[in-house]
């Protein structure tokens, strides 16, 4: 005897307790059980108490929360023969514990892999400047692959970016010149659209003045008082010779 317990009583406490110990689990809101009965699946289980036949039935967990897969920088060549790196980044959850469990080894580093093999597969059929310029476009097309491909893993893909494109420096350079040229491509361009217009607004007031010629005179007029208020002290002002016409002819008669 120990205390009021015999050595076979206690004997028996223990292994009760080793055996309620091993048979329950507690799993949380977010886990779901695969429960695999000599073998087989017996049933999908959670969240809360489950009681196991301990050295029977075995447990498998699975996350079911939306899981972020950083995809590392994958070497890509382009369609146009540039080397760049390409990462992204793949959220998706799991939909099916069973299947996730029973269809694939491990489903992380499956998911994982195709993401990868995608990203280059991808980015390979397009040109530079596609991937630059139409990241939506690449992103749904990356999250359609995916999808289709976890499928039958009961993994449900919910979003894929393209996190980062890295450039070689040459490229990086050549991109900047051609940046440049660009811009003073479009500064000329500019200027000279200014200028025709000028052109043009210059053309229609010389034809609406050779209707109205007392218009030109007006014009002289604020010429004028334009350059009084600058505080000149030397003005040179033009004068039109048909002010003159009648005095010429007055001389002539004469």
């Amino acid at each position: 005897m120990i205390g009021t317990f015999s050595i076979p009583t206690i004997v028996v406490i223990v292994l009760v307790i080793m055996f309620l110990a091993s048979a329950i689990r507690i799993l949380n809101e977010y886990e779901r059980a695969v429960i695999f009965r000599l073998g087989r699946i017996l049933d999908v289980k959670g969240p809360g108490l489950i009681i196991l036949i301990p050295g029977i039935d075995k447990l498998v967990k699975v996350d079911m929360r939306t899981i972020t897969l950083d995809v590392p920088p994958q070497d890509v060549i382009t369609k146009d023969n540039v080397s760049i790196k390409v990462s992204a980044v793949v959220y998706f959850r799991v939909m099916a514990a069973n299947a996730a469990v029973t269809n694939v080894e491990n489903y992380l580093y499956a998911t994982s892999q195709l993401a990868q093999t995608t990203l280059r597969s991808v980015c390979g059929q397009m040109e530079l400047d596609e991937i630059l310029s139409e990241r939506e476009k690449i992103n749904m097309h990356l999250q359609e692959i995916l999808d289709r491909s976890t499928e039958p893993w009961g993994i449900k893909i919910s979003l894929v970016e393209v996190k980062h494109i890295d450039l070689p420096e040459e490229m990086k350079r050549s991109m900047a010149k051609q940046a440049e040229a660009e811009r003073e491509r479009r500064a000329k361009v500019i200027n000279a659209e200014g200028e025709f217009q000028a052109a043009q607004k210059l053309i229609d007031a010389a034809q609406l003045m050779e209707t109205q010629p007392m218009s030109l005179q007006l014009r002289y007029l604020q010429t004028l008082n334009q350059i009084a208020a600058e505080n000149n002290s030397t003005i040179v002002f033009p004068i039109p010779i048909d002010l003159f016409k009648p005095l010429i002819k007055m001389a002539e008669k004469q």
